[in-house]
């Protein structure tokens, strides 16, 4: 029997290590700020930096009132109870640590969400749709899967669980970036592509960001933030096994962090050698972007998988990247950071991965405290049966079909209300002198272009 000293001890740590790895999500918030503002070109950074800060401060606000309780509070299947969250957290010691680590998650979904429509959005959308992102549908969607009375959740005391086994996502494939990506996906559809983004013929214009040195510092500090992401979601480290008291959760966080680092990388290293062969030279942005759509899909079954499976989970997803790219050029879908794609695609796939491949053992592990005897559904190649595949694809499936619900209504109506789409005059000026009175950089390198410079002055001296 621990003794008070001890089990205060072991809370301590427990709330320390939930803190440090909420600080390690939260610093991704910087990443893709920097991923962002190198993406576009420089007439919009200023507005890009802007819209970063304001999905952050606008989601807190939101996810304090209504997020957290909506996701973790009540005992509905469906949905929390709502307004004022830290009012509904479990009673124990961490209450405020656990808080700070979900909201970290929730402000990450509506950054996903504005890279699918910079460079020609409202700055007033903004506010509106981060606000019901972190305040209510990402919330339920979390309930669904993260909350141990959610109709998804793996982790129901094996009473009721969907298909013998509930969705599995460990960290947020499906729940943070399926989310973000889908309701990028309507933004950017409902909006339309950027002015000169494709030709009279339908064919694409090269719009490439202006800066790639913030891109590639953006990844690696959004690679540095997903070991808090994935390793952190264990947010109870020092949880023994009841048959194994010398083991326990913890065992599983360096595991989580390697098989991120190798989905990661995988991807990055084959959209270097297929972007190679497809566009015939070497690209940064784009391995850049493979690599995090790695990370994006190893995201669900990090907890669950072998190293060697991580792998697998990271050459395929560089491929769905690839192949999701080329049709949305085709379709004349404009998504100025691959949002909807890598975030939406790779998170897709990251669930049906896990269904795949998760391991009997390290399910129990991640889920049941590693009880011996106990058996559930794992991963169908694996000889896990149909279950656990079969859950992964209704979380799939319900999760793009609640967002579209929910996301393409909202999109619809701010562009009816003419309160979406800057104008055409707006969108050539560039958002950063047509809505923020400046340009981001001293020397602008586009406003010596005739184009640009009238666009420039006319605006500034009232006359447009």
């Amino acid at each position: 029997m621990a003794t008070s000293w001890e089990t205060s001890v072991t809370e301590s740590i427990n709330a320390v290590y939930l803190l440090f790895s909420a600080y390690l999500v939260f610093v991704m918030q910087l990443g893709f700020a920097m991923l962002c503002a190198g993406s576009v070109r420089a007439k919009n950074a200023l507005n890009v930096m802007l819209t970063n800060v304001v999905d952050a401060v606008v989601g807190t606000v939101s996810y304090y009132l209504f997020g957290f309780a909506f996701a973790f509070g009540g005992s509905n299947p469906f949905i929390g109870t709502s307004f004022f969250a830290l009012h509904h957290v479990p009673n124990d010691s961490y209450d405020y640590a656990y808080f700070l680590y979900q909201w970290a998650f929730a402000i990450a979904v509506a950054g996903i969400t504005s890279g699918s429509i910079a460079e020609r959005t409202q700055f007033s959308a903004y506010l509106v749709y981060s606000s019901l992102l972190t305040g209510f549908v990402y919330p339920v969607v979390a309930h669904w899967v993260w909350s141990s009375e959610g109709w998804l959740s793996p982790s129901a005391g094996g009473v009721g669980l969907l298909f013998g086994s509930g969705a599995i996502d460990f960290a947020g494939s499906g729940v943070v970036h399926l989310v973000g990506g889908i309701a990028g996906l309507w933004g950017a559809v409902i909006e339309g592509p950027r002015v000169g983004r494709f030709d009279a013929f339908g064919k694409p214009v090269p719009m490439r960001g202006h800066n790639a040195t913030l891109v590639v510092l953006g990844t690696f500090l959004l690679w540095f933030g997903w070991f808090g992401f994935n390793p952190g979601s264990y947010a109870r480290i020092l949880v023994p096994y009841p048959d194994a008291p010398d083991q326990g959760n913890w065992t599983g966080v360096g595991r989580t962090a390697v098989t991120t680092a190798l989905a990661g990388s995988t991807a990055g290293l084959v959209t270097l050698f297929g972007r190679r062969l497809l566009a015939g030279h070497w690209d940064a942005l784009d391995v850049c972007n493979g690599l995090l759509g790695g990370f994006v899909a190893i995201t669900s079954g990090c907890a669950v998988v072998e190293p060697w499976a991580a792998i697998v989970c990271g050459f395929f997803a560089a491929w769905v990247l690839i192949g999701l790219n080329t049709l949305a050029l085709k379709l004349r879908f404009d998504d100025p950071l691959e949002a909807a794609p890598l975030h939406g695609g790779c998170g897709a796939w990251g669930l049906i991965f896990t269904g795949l491949f998760a391991k009997e053992e390290l399910v129990v592990q991640a889920y049941e405290s590693g009880e011996v005897g106990v058996s559930r559904p794992f991963g169908l190649l694996l000889g896990g049966g149909w279950g656990l595949l079969l859950a992964q694809v209704v979380a799939v499936v319900v999760i793009v079909g609640w967002v579209s619900l929910t996301m393409a209504p909202l999109f619809y109506v701010l562009h009816k209300l003419h309160l979406l789409r800057i104008s055409v005059d707006e969108e050539l000026a560039g958002l950063d002198i047509s809505s923020h009175g400046g340009y981001a950089y001293v020397a602008h390198p586009e406003e010596h272009h005739p184009r640009f410079y009238a666009d420039y002055t006319s605006i500034a001296d009232g006359t447009r």
